[in-house]
């Protein structure tokens, strides 16, 4: 409770608190297993040659745009009636609390979405003139998620596609101009993991959104269904890790056998808590063995 209490509006730990730093784990872990790979891969492909400042604009351009969704998400769900500071279970948003005001949230999503854009603008150097159309899709759907797609049960597609497919792909190609099965498939594993976030935080608030019209896909397989799921995407994640094994990289498909314990530990606590704001105890968890998934693949690449 100390964290939202005496805040000043537009303050500056108001908008620490409106960033949501803690969600910077997700924008992370894909660039990061990007770019392990990307590494290791370097010196064995002809002409390549690994680029650490494309790598450190992977990961500026990744906590920017999460950045710039958690205020795009904070100010669109609270306008549209989804967000209330006296129904909210997961953590205080800014705009629902009157930590900022909507006017001064306005202007802070035009700043991170054009400081988002320059810092990815130096990548077209290094990944040529697409990076630009890469740039514009990450955007777009960044406001689409918030303000459309959440709404009808799209939300875990996007979270596979922009938090899995998109970084690890795009991280990988930026350093060697192409890319393989192995990355691929672990871009698929990696949205899976992550897509464990948004299925816990809809799984805490399907009451809730049920009652403001939000048909998250939660919503939409019901509880139990969406229970099994939780655990179904981080098994799915570990067996496809198995594409390391063929590869030679051994270590990274039995390291994440670690978050698999850690995620079917979670699992057991949701089911055991089942409803309410001690949920977000879970969701805290999540976010650590997310973490945890992305660093045991990147070592087990860099050392296997």
């Amino acid at each position: 409770m100390t964290e939202t209490t005496n805040i000043k509006t537009n303050s500056a730990k108001a908008w620490l608190l409106a960033a949501r730093p803690k969600t910077l784990t997700g924008a992370a872990v894909p660039v990061m297993i990007g770019v392990a790979q990307a590494y290791a891969d370097a010196g064995q492909l002809s002409g390549v040659s690994f680029s650490w400042t494309a790598a450190l604009l992977c990961f500026l351009f990744a906590f920017i745009m999460q950045i710039d969704a958690n205020f795009i998400n904070d100010y669109f769900d609270y306008t549209a009636g989804a967000d209330n500071a006296e129904t909210r279970l997961g953590p205080r948003r800014a705009c629902s609390q009157g930590w900022v005001k909507l006017d001064s949230m306005k202007v802070a999503i035009i700043a991170t979405t054009v400081l988002a854009c320059l810092v990815g603008l130096p990548l077209v150097w290094y990944g040529g003139l697409e990076m630009i159309l890469i740039g514009v899709i990450c955007v777009v759907f960044c406001f689409l998620y918030t303000t459309h797609l959440s709404y009808i049960g799209l939300g875990d597609l996007l979270v596979v596609v922009f938090f899995g497919v998109v970084p690890v792909t795009i991280s990988y190609y930026l350093q060697t101009h192409t890319c393989t099965c192995q990355v691929l498939v672990s871009s698929l594993a990696c949205g899976l993991v992550i897509d464990g976030l948004l299925l816990i935080n809809n799984f805490r608030d399907r009451d809730v959104d049920k009652a403001v019209g939000k048909t998250t896909l939660v919503v939409r397989i019901g509880e139990e269904a969406s229970l099994w799921l939780y655990l179904g995407v981080g098994i799915a994640a570990c067996l496809l890790g198995l594409v390391f094994w063929l590869n030679g990289h051994w270590l990274a498909s039995l390291l994440p056998l670690l978050y698999l314990a850690l995620h079917v530990l979670t699992y057991l606590n949701i089911r055991h808590i089942y409803k309410g704001k001690a949920l977000n105890r879970c969701l805290g968890e999540t976010a650590r063995n997310i973490f945890i998934y992305g660093l045991a693949v990147a070592v087990g690449v860099l050392f296997s």
